[in-house]
């Protein structure tokens, strides 16, 4: 699969220590086996458990090359973590998806695919079209995120089959351009940029994916969150 663009990788942590070099160590083997070009951005917000300090590490073992630190001092939100990412990437195309492991890097071969054959703006993964899936959460969580996409799917029509997925692949300036317009905060920010792209008249295409529970760690989703996210959702329908 050897081309010519470069790909950025934008890994938001904090408390990552445990999955940071097993999912770096898959990204760099999904990257080399394709035959692509790429860098890993690691933006860490002052983690406690010393994600930071691994990611030195890692640095160290893979080259300054394609290991970025790029560190915040506090825990500031994931949307301003990829507007730093995007201030430091170098890639034609910019990757962004979770450092738990519950996004494999080996689906990455079939996003560049799918991007090349078709030139979509944005390529996202969904765990809820032939070929995707969900491992690992409760009946509970299940059942959560089919409420969600369902509700944003009547309220929003965005065009997708799952919306509040974040294992994405953009073109550098159209992940700009839907991060200036985007105004949530915290889980309603992924699903606002696919509402965004859609109004932009963004081509945005899906790849089907298999999600797997974080292995280490504990899952950042609660009850506040989903209170975050149903204002959210209703903020977004009285504005677009």
């Amino acid at each position: 699969m050897a081309e010519t663009s470069k790909y950025s990788v934008l890994l938001p942590t904090y408390n990552e220590r445990q999955n940071l070099p097993i999912i770096i160590w898959l990204l760099v083997k999904a990257f080399t086996e394709a035959n692509l070009d790429y860098e890993i951005i690691v933006i860490d917000d002052a983690s406690p458990d010393g994600t930071l300090e691994i990611a030195k590490q890692l640095q160290g073992v893979y080259g300054e090359n394609r290991i970025l630190l790029r560190p915040r001092a506090g825990k500031l939100g994931l949307g301003t973590a990829y507007v730093h990412g995007i201030q430091h990437s170098t890639g034609d195309y910019v990757f962004i998806m979770d450092a738990d492991m519950s996004h494999h890097p080996q689906f990455i071969q079939d996003f560049v695919r799918l991007q090349q054959k078709h030139d979509y703006d944005v390529v996202t993964g969904t765990r809820y079209s032939q070929g995707g899936g969900v491992y690992g959460w409760d009946l509970r969580r299940k059942l959560t995120s089919r409420v969600a996409n369902y509700l944003a799917d009547v309220l929003l029509n965005p065009g997708i089959t799952d919306l509040t997925g974040s294992f994405r692949l953009y073109k550098k300036p159209v992940l700009a351009k839907l991060i200036g317009a985007t105004k949530s905060k915290g889980y309603v920010f992924q699903m606002e940029m696919m509402v965004r792209a859609r109004q932009f008249g963004f081509k945005v295409g899906e790849v089907p994916i298999t999600f797997v529970d974080r292995v280490f760690g504990e899952s950042k989703l609660g009850a506040d969150e989903i209170v975050g996210y149903l204002k959210g959702l209703w903020m977004l329908f009285t504005d677009i």
